[in-house]
């Protein structure tokens, strides 16, 4: 700001406060991430427990939710850490750990029967995975995407559930 010619600058408790502003906004849309997130998991997670499956609610919650916080911690946790130019912060990088360590957990769940020659625990796997994405998706903001993905899902599994009971009555 000029005042007759002398250059003025903000007082610091003013600069304190918009950055304290600032910072709450970021904060409380870094919080609506991951709540957004824990939720569409646990909706996934809410149709694994009624068909009794290994991962149930609170399993695709967490994934989410660490998914999620993961993704924000990734791209905006570490902001003052390197400002020079010889120095570049990818961020995607963490976000394909997240799917490296949901591949993990997920191949936890796959279990071969030899007696039966069945294998159990893919859905799970796969759904594990998928909720990992979408929490992914809600720690980038990605909101809309997350929920049609989050549809997708509980439309594929019912419809998946359905069709296998219809087959079975016809044998």
């Amino acid at each position: 700001m000029a005042v007759s010619g002398i250059e003025t600058h903000p007082s610091p408790s003013l600069l304190q406060e918009n950055t304290i502003r600032i910072m709450d906004n970021m904060t409380w849309e870094f919080v609506l991430r991951i709540f957004v997130a824990a939720l569409l998991g646990g909706a996934i997670g809410l149709e694994r427990e009624y068909r009794a499956k290994e991962a149930g609610f609170r399993t695709h919650f967490l994934v989410a939710l660490g998914s999620a916080l993961f993704m924000v911690v990734s791209a905006y946790g570490f902001e003052g850490a390197m400002h020079t130019p010889e120095h570049r912060w990818d961020v995607s990088r963490v976000a394909a750990q997240v799917v490296s360590g949901i591949g993990f957990i997920g191949a936890g769940t796959i279990i071969f029967h030899k007696s039966e020659n069945v294998v159990r625990g893919l859905t799970t796997a796969a759904g594990l995975w998928v909720t990992a994405a979408i929490g992914l998706a809600c720690g980038g903001g990605m909101y809309i995407l997350a929920a049609a993905a989050t549809f997708l899902v509980l439309v594929g599994l019912e419809a998946f559930n359905f069709i296998l009971h219809k087959f079975d009555k016809h044998r």
